[in-house]
C-alpha cells in the first residue's frame, strides 16, 4: 500500500518540489501516488480539488423532486453550476435508489441529446454521466461525455470496456454486492473501509485491463449505497485510507441520509452538515466532490487548498501595507 503522503514530522506533503513545481505524483514504478487526474481536456493535479455538480434528468430525484427534469431547466442548472465554479457536471437519467423502472431506451432519451447539447454549449467542461448500463455509456460517450459514473459497482461487466471504447474515464464504486436500484437492508461488514478498498481498487484494475486510462479512473466509497449510517460515518472518518491507495477518491455525500439520520434533519436542511463532511473528506485526501451547492463547496475547498499550501490566497494586504 502506498503511503498517506505524510512526512516524518506529521504534516501533509503538499506535493511541491524544491523548485516550486507541483510533483506529478508518479512513482518510479509507474503507480500513481496522489497524481494527476485527467478527464477530457482537464487535468487536476495533486492537491487540486474538482467540484462535480449534480444535474438529474429524472422526475423523481430524492433531493429536488424533478426540478431539472425538463431540458431547459437542466441546461440552466448547468450554466449556473459552471458560473459557480463547477469543474464537472454529473448528468443522471435514472434515479439512483428504488423507484419506477426506467428502460434503457428511456435513459438514452433523457441523456444522449442532452449531453450533446451541453458539449456544444460548454466545450471545455468535463461531462460525467451517472449510469450503470454499458449501452448508455457508449452512446453518451459518443455524444461527448468524458466520464462514466458507475454508482453500481460494475454490475454490468461490459461497462468498463464501453468506457474504454469511447475514451471516457470511469468511477469505480462500492455497494456491498447490491443489485442496481435496491436499498440496503441489514448490511454487515467486518471492516467496511477494508471492503470498500478491496472492491474499488479491484474494479479500478479491471478497468485498466479493459483499456480505461489509469489517470482517468476514480474510486468512490459510495456513501449510503449498501451501507447504513454507521458505515457511512466510518468511511468518512477514514477517507485517508482510501486516498492512500493512490487512486483519486470521489465522495458523493451531499444531502445524504447518513447526515440526516446523524443530526435528525430532512433532506432540505442538510447544507451545513454537507459542508462539514465535504471539508473533512477534502482534508483527508478526497479529490472530487459530487454536490448540489457548487458555490458553497467551491469556496470551502479553495480555503482548504490554501490551508494545505496547494493554492495561494487571492491577496494578502492586511497588516502588510
Amino acid at each position: 500500500m502506498l503511503d498517506h503522503g505524510v512526512l516524518d514530522h506529521g504534516t501533509l506533503d503538499d506535493g511541491v518540489l524544491d523548485d516550486g513545481v507541483l510533483d506529478d505524483g508518479v512513482l518510479d514504478d509507474g503507480v500513481l501516488d496522489r497524481g494527476v487526474l485527467r478527464l477530457g481536456g482537464r487535468s487536476f493535479g495533486p492537491g487540486e480539488f474538482a467540484v462535480m455538480a449534480i444535474v438529474n434528468r429524472t422526475p423523481d430525484s430524492f433531493f429536488d423532486g424533478g426540478a431539472t427534469y425538463a431540458t431547459q431547466a437542466a441546461l440552466d442548472a448547468i450554466d449556473r453550476a459552471v458560473a459557480d465554479g463547477a469543474d464537472v457536471v454529473d448528468v443522471g437519467g435514472v434515479k439512483a435508489g428504488y423507484g419506477e423502472h426506467v428502460s434503457e431506451s428511456e435513459e438514452l432519451r433523457r441523456t444522449v441529446d442532452f449531453v450533446a447539447e451541453v458539449r456544444s454549449r460548454h466545450q471545455d467542461l468535463v461531462i460525467s454521466v451517472d449510469t450503470y448500463r454499458s449501452g448508455v455509456a457508449r452512446r453518451v460517450g459518443e455524444a461527448g461525455a468524458n466520464l462514466i459514473n458507475d454508482t453500481w459497482s460494475g454490475s454490468d461487466p461490459e461497462l468498463a470496456g464501453a468506457a474504454a471504447e469511447v475514451g471516457a474515464g470511469l468511477v469505480c464504486s462500492h455497494v456491498g454486492g447490491l443489485a442496481p436500484r435496491t436499498d440496503p437492508h441489514r448490511m454487515a461488514y467486518e471492516d467496511v473501509v477494508a471492503d470498500v478498498i478491496r472492491t474499488t481498487t479491484a474494479l479500478a484494475e479491471r478497468a485498466v485491463a479493459a483499456g480505461v486510462r489509469r489517470d482517468a479512473i476514480v474510486i468512490d466509497p459510495t456513501h449510503d449505497f449498501g451501507k447504513n449510517t454507521w458505515h457511512s460515518l466510518e468511511v468518512t472518518r477514514r477517507v485517508d485510507e482510501l486516498a492512500a491507495t493512490g487512486w483519486p477518491v470521489l465522495v458523493a455525500m451531499s444531502n445524504k441520509d447518513f447526515l440526516g439520520e446523524s443530526l435528525d434533519l430532512p433532506s432540505g436542511k442538510r447544507g451545513p452538515a454537507t459542508m462539514a463532511a465535504v471539508s473533512v473528506a477534502a482534508w483527508l485526501g478526497a479529490r472530487v466532490f459530487r454536490v448540489h451547492d457548487v458555490a458553497a463547496v467551491r469556496q470551502a475547498l479553495d480555503l482548504i487548498a490554501i490551508l494545505q499550501r496547494t493554492k495561494q490566497p487571492a491577496y494578502t494586504r492586511r497588516s502588510l501595507v
